[in-house]
């Protein structure tokens, strides 16, 4: 830290080889050759909107070469809770080489107690009506917990820092607040979970990762409406798979029963939705999914065009081996389109799966068009 002008955030998105920008997701660019020489290390720091903590989420850095976008490394930090700042990852120099460390570092005083850590005061905010102001000069030289190089870091804060104690103080942004964080993620040591829109269950029993075969079940009934008779429902049910670059790699759907060698299987088209139980069956055989499979997406379609508000009960439910129900997602609302993102898996750094409910609508009537929203949604 020379001096205020190395913080790169959002409201100062650029400092000499170091680039801030946001879009789907905000991201840090280093210009490694263009980075002063006087310059050691660059911190990647991360904090949440309104000060919440960190509970319930993963925040996962992934390192990506800038010129082909191919990604080189990921880090999501473990179990984390009460913390309100995060240092994520750091690029540093390392004879004439630049590197990259995870770091997962958490702080319960936010960006204030990181910027303390490398010497510098953070003061308080300005009244609203003044321009914002940046954090004073250094006091003292850096003291990182962790071993660093000699020569003292650049600090690459987060897109929205809004605590008083974040590295500048502008004034507060006009972005809503973020939701409060889940006191925790869910995992399956209590049974049975019911997941609500946008929920995560990591798909983790005593301390070990399911890596059997499992059976996502997809069903839905005809809308009940006064003085109609209800109608044959043909929805299909797909899942895609994706790599660490939300590439598609494949799709299994009623065309394609099964895909990657057998270890993802659809049990075949259901062209009326009528009977009890689930309507279609996608198994996946977890501990047999090709390394670079990182992310599955379940999608429903109605082919024959009739909208999700023609549909009752939607559900999606996974069941392990034996058929025991292990988690279920409800729909409980529909909109008048042709297609649903039912849920996600996503493969974690640590090896095991979460799974997300989605419940997202789009306008397609095949898995083909569920491509571009599922990658989106990973």
């Amino acid at each position: 830290m020379r001096s205020d002008d190395d913080f790169v955030f959002y409201n100062q998105p650029s400092a000499p080889g170091v680039t801030h920008s946001t879009g789907a997701a905000d991201s840090i660019t280093v210009e490694t050759g263009a980075v002063p020489a006087d310059i050691a290390k660059v911190v990647v720091t991360a904090s949440l909107d309104s000060g919440a903590t960190f509970a319930g989420t993963e925040p996962t850095a992934t390192v990506r070469d800038a010129a082909t976008n191919a990604v080189l490394a990921t880090f999501t930090p473990p179990q984390l809770g009460t913390e309100t700042a995060l240092l994520v990852v750091e690029l540093y120099r390392r004879n004439d080489a630049w590197k990259v460390r995870a770091v997962g570092q958490g702080y319960a005083n936010g960006l204030g107690g990181i910027a303390s850590d490398f010497g510098v005061n953070v003061e308080e905010p300005p009244p609203a009506a003044s321009a914002p102001s940046a954090p004073a000069a250094p006091a003292a030289p850096p003291a990182p917990s962790a071993p660093v190089p000699s020569a003292p870091p650049v600090a690459a804060a987060p897109s929205a820092p809004s605590a008083p104690s974040a590295p500048s103080a502008p004034t507060a942004p006009s972005a809503p607040p973020a939701a409060p964080a889940p006191a925790g993620k869910i995992n399956l040591d209590k049974g049975k979970v019911s997941l609500q829109k946008n929920q995560t269950v990591s798909l983790v029993k005593g301390g070990q990762p399911l890596l059997s075969s499992v059976r996502m079940g997809l069903g839905w009934e005809p809308a009940f409406r006064a003085g109609r008779r209800p109608q044959d429902i043909d929805l299909d049910a797909s899942v895609i798979a994706y790599d660490a670059n939300r590439k598609k790699i494949d799709s299994c759907y009623f065309g394609k029963l099964a895909i990657l060698g057998g270890v993802i299987q659809h049990s075949g088209d259901n062209l009326t939705g009528e009977g009890s139980g689930d309507d279609e069956v996608i198994t996946v055989h977890l501990g047999d999914l090709p390394p670079q499979v990182t992310g599955l997406v379940f999608t429903v379609n109605s082919f024959s065009g009739q909208k999700f508000t023609d549909v009752a009960k939607a559900y999606c439910r996974l069941l392990d081996g034996s058929g025991a129900e292990l988690v279920r997602f409800d729909l409980t609302h529909s909109e008048p389109r042709t297609g649903v993102l039912m849920a996600k898996f996503v493969r974690q750094f640590t090896g095991e799966w979460d799974m997300t409910a989605l419940g997202e609508y789009v306008d397609s009537r095949t898995v083909r068009g569920m491509v571009k929203p599922g990658a989106a949604a990973l």
